[in-house]
């Protein structure tokens, strides 16, 4: 996992200071260009990983999408303790809603949910820092109850704050993020947005992985990033926008960092047919256009209603 960052300087201080750079110099050149130069290690089978589209294919719909890009800031984006996070609303939403924040279940402040456990309902009162365009802090929102939380077929949180989008709207000039609820494209431009770092990733989705698996945790139909998406400790929870619609289409949540296989911090591929597949210095995300389906009026979630297939407690 793209760790929370209690956990980054918990292990650069059992480390040493050596391990830094690794994880915790965000703006460091040598560090970025040394993970963007890993290649794909595929394991157990001679196969590797063809290309999403050819080379030609992929220039000529890089060049449609920058005709039509949209401008991505950290508008709507939050800072949590340890994580990054963005205030979203579904396709269904209404202004006078209780406004949401979604970040990764493994940002969760009880501690990362067991797999198979999915939590509802939980009271909270944690705080999260409200960032404008340029990323400059101009207030502090509130939860009161965590509504869904999972790290089973997707990490993600959502937490029910105690004020609505109008308000926030009025009181700051910042609207949220609005979550698609279509599939993403292969080869679709994406910027990565961290609240915590006050950074963004600018890269394309490289393709889509039939189950990630990380330690004790398997996701579902997950969004891998090209390489120059290097994100680190502390962009766990971070909204995945497309660049042509502004929509969030993933949240950020893990990367490959050594070369193992399946363990924590070093998640692997794995096909239909079971091959496996490790790719040192890769991250990914898990896509989130399933959630809209799992919200009604008001936004109450109600995971029984039609096409939501979010797990259930």
């Amino acid at each position: 996992m793209n760790k929370p960052l209690l956990a980054v300087l918990s292990a650069l201080a059992i480390a040493g200071v050596g391990a830094a750079p690794a994880v915790a110099a965000p703006q460091g050149h040598a560090v970025e260009a040394a993970k963007s130069a890993k290649t794909a290690e595929p394991v157990k089978s001679a196969k590797t990983a063809e290309p999403v589209k050819s080379a030609k294919a992929a220039e000529s719909a890089k060049t449609a999408q920058a005709a039509k890009a949209v401008t991505v800031t950290f508008a709507g984006t939050v800072s949590l303790s340890n994580c990054s996070g963005s205030v979203v609303r579904f396709p269904g939403s209404a202004d006078t809603d209780p406004a949401l924040v979604m970040t990764n279940g493994h940002c969760l402040e009880t501690g990362f949910p067991s797999p198979g456990q999915v939590i509802t309902g939980q009271s909270s009162s944690r705080t999260f820092g409200l960032l404008n365009s340029s990323g400059t802090k101009v207030a502090t929102l509130r939860a009161n109850q965590v509504v869904y939380s999972t790290m089973t077929d997707t990490d993600v949180t959502i937490y029910r704050l105690t004020t609505t989008y109008a308000a926030i709207k009025s009181s700051y000039g910042i609207s949220a993020l609005t979550v698609q609820n279509t599939h993403p494209a292969a080869g679709a431009g994406i910027k990565v947005v961290s609240g915590y770092w006050k950074r963004i990733y600018s890269c394309d989705v490289d393709g889509f992985v039939y189950r990630l698996k990380e330690g004790d945790w398997t996701w579902k139909d997950s969004l891998r990033y090209t390489p120059a998406c290097n994100t680190i400790g502390g962009t766990s929870g971070s909204p995945v926008i497309d660049t042509a619609t502004g929509n969030v289409v993933a949240v950020n949540n893990t990367g490959n960092e050594d070369g193992e296989t399946c363990t924590v911090n070093n998640p692997c591929e794995v096909d239909e047919a079971g091959t496996v597949t490790v790719r040192k210095g890769i991250n990914y995300a898990e896509e989130t256009y399933q959630i809209p389906a799992c919200f009604t009026t008001g936004n109450k979630l109600d995971l029984t209603a039609a096409g939501c297939v979010l797990p259930k407690p």
